[in-house]
């Protein structure tokens, strides 16, 4: 019984503390993150109210809330007397050993970063990624969807979107055909020109400004090769050079105009 009522006393002192402790810093856990979560969702308003992107406004507000998180359990940690430089010292050894380990996943998180705030391309525009030509689908942190022509869908990673040459065929709104068509040279050229222009005028993909154009680039060994350039919009690309290709075929088949084969002459001499 003397020895309970010598450390009695102590016990309940230190109890008294260490439960003081304990309670302030389940006070400063749970009111720290109320006020994070209040100032993260206020910080995103913020940005998505200055017209930026709503992915790099919900990105910006969970690393608010993220970081500031960090701080309140520190906080709230130290008062229950540990020591916070070593438990920092902790933290950012782990954070160093995962940073190694997650290059690669970095590296895209941080191109990711890139293109929500310089926007090289948007969700719907026509580009070519990485040597993929599509249109953009979805872009989020790591990745990039696009969907190819034929409906296949491909994720290319924002590290190698970011790491090549980028082509934004929506950006201008409009999109030039380039298209090779060979004549023969016995055929006029003035007239083939004048055929092709009012046969790609009938085609509802074609726009009136640019004005199509239609010139000689080659004078090939079997034929002389004319390059028709003719304006769509960028999401028409693909179907309007099927469908002008075979209207330029017929309308010169119609005009009698040739479109040679390779050929070779032969000349053969008798000694």
């Amino acid at each position: 019984m003397e020895y309970v009522e010598k450390y009695l006393p102590i016990i309940q002192e230190n109890a008294l503390i260490y439960g003081l402790n304990f309670a302030k810093a389940v006070a400063i856990f749970f009111i720290g993150r109320i006020i994070v979560r209040f100032v993260s969702k206020a910080i995103g308003k913020s940005v998505s109210r200055s017209g930026s992107d709503p992915m790099l406004a919900k990105f910006v507000s969970n690393i608010v809330y993220a970081l500031m998180l960090i701080f309140v359990l520190i906080a709230a940690i130290s008062q229950l007397g540990v020591q916070t430089a070593s438990l920092v010292a902790i933290l950012g050894a782990a954070g160093l050993a995962v940073g190694l380990a997650l290059q690669g996943s970095l590296s895209n998180f941080a191109a990711g970063v890139m293109a929500i705030v310089f926007r090289p391309y948007n969700n719907g525009d026509v580009v070519e990624i990485a040597g993929q030509v599509g249109q953009v689908e979805e872009l989020d942190i790591f990745t990039t969807t696009l969907r190819l022509p034929d409906k296949t869908k491909i994720i290319i990673p924002n590290g190698q979107a970011l790491d090549a040459p980028i082509i934004n065929y929506t950006e201008a709104g409009n999109r030039r055909m380039d298209l090779s068509v060979g004549i023969s040279y016995d055929a006029n050229i003035q007239e083939a020109r004048k055929v092709i222009l009012a046969a790609i005028a009938k085609s509802d993909y074609v726009l009136d400004t640019p004005a199509p154009a239609v010139g000689v680039t080659e004078l090939a060994d079997n034929s002389v090769n004319l390059t028709v350039r003719p304006w769509a919009k960028a999401a028409d690309h693909p179907a309007a050079t099927l469908e002008l290709l075979e209207i330029i075929k017929d309308a010169l088949d119609e005009a009698g105009i040739g479109i040679p084969y390779p050929q070779r002459d032969v000349h053969v001499y008798n000694h």
